[in-house]
């Protein structure tokens, strides 16, 4: 009786266990069509792998600049949310241990929301420390944009246990904080820390932007996120500014003018 593995079973080895090389060998001589289409899906499999690993290590490079000078808590923030009309904007400040790995995690923008969502847990699990800053609408309107974003941040970092001693930020400079910070460029692309920390903010407003739908449908901001979409600007100029729309911004504070 042959002991040759059924392509069923061999696909279980190769993707749900541990494939020895010797296996692998093995597998490698059957010459079944079947078998050797699995093989070339394993490998190129592998290849993604590989790949993701490799960006995940190019992007803890300022992290481990900064572990090799000393540091030992280093917080990446980032904000989502500065350019719509409605709505807060939101920040998050993330410090991760050394140790972590998420195969995938890179800027928010680029991740599906189902990835964002099972990172969002993920994060939240296993980092060291998360925090979350908002700021609302109405501050936004009082302080301006810029310094709204700047305070939501040093709301996420005021959370962080333990404090960080190293903050990287993407593109904000945050000469008010007593931490030392660097400001990368494409932060959120070049930085792990940042990349989460992006996933959590945008993750948080999206879901929040999802709750106000439910209370005015009309604006669709379940879908623009608060960003001046043709059908958001159509309901805006049909039924004006809702409760949480940023009146400073140019776009609102013309309809609100147009229909006072």
């Amino acid at each position: 009786m042959s002991d040759k593995k059924t392509i069923k079973e061999i696909k279980q080895i190769l993707f749900q266990e541990t494939c020895t090389e010797e296996q692998m060998d093995t597998f490698k001589n059957d010459h079944r069509k079947g078998v050797q289409q699995l093989i070339n899906r394993y490998e190129k499999e592998l290849e993604r792998k590989a790949k993701l690993k490799q960006q995940f290590q190019d992007m803890k490079v300022f992290e481990d600049t900064y572990r090799q000078e000393g540091k030992q808590y280093i917080a990446g923030i980032d904000e989502a949310g500065r350019g719509p009309l409605a709505g807060p904007v939101v920040a998050a400040a993330v410090i991760l241990d050394d140790s972590f790995y998420l195969e995938g995690l890179y800027d928010s923008k680029e991740l599906k929301e189902e990835q964002r969502d099972s990172f969002f847990d993920y994060i939240q699990a296993y980092s060291v420390s998360y925090g979350i800053g908002i700021v609302h609408n109405d501050e936004i309107d009082e302080l301006n944009i810029y310094e709204a974003t700047k305070m939501a941040m040093r709301r996420a970092v005021s959370q962080l246990k333990p404090a960080p001693d190293q903050l990287l930020i993407d593109a904000v400079q945050l000469h008010e904080s007593s931490v030392p910070f660097e400001a990368i460029v494409k932060g959120d692309q070049r930085s792990i820390s940042i990349a989460a920390a992006s996933v959590l903010a945008k993750v948080t407003r999206d879901r929040y932007m999802k709750q106000i739908h439910e209370e005015y449908p009309t604006y669709d901001f379940g879908s623009n996120m608060g960003y001046g979409t043709k059908k958001h600007m159509d309901a805006l100029a049909e039924h004006g500014a809702t409760p949480y729309h940023r009146c400073s911004f140019a776009p609102v504070k013309k309809v609100l003018q147009s229909t006072s």
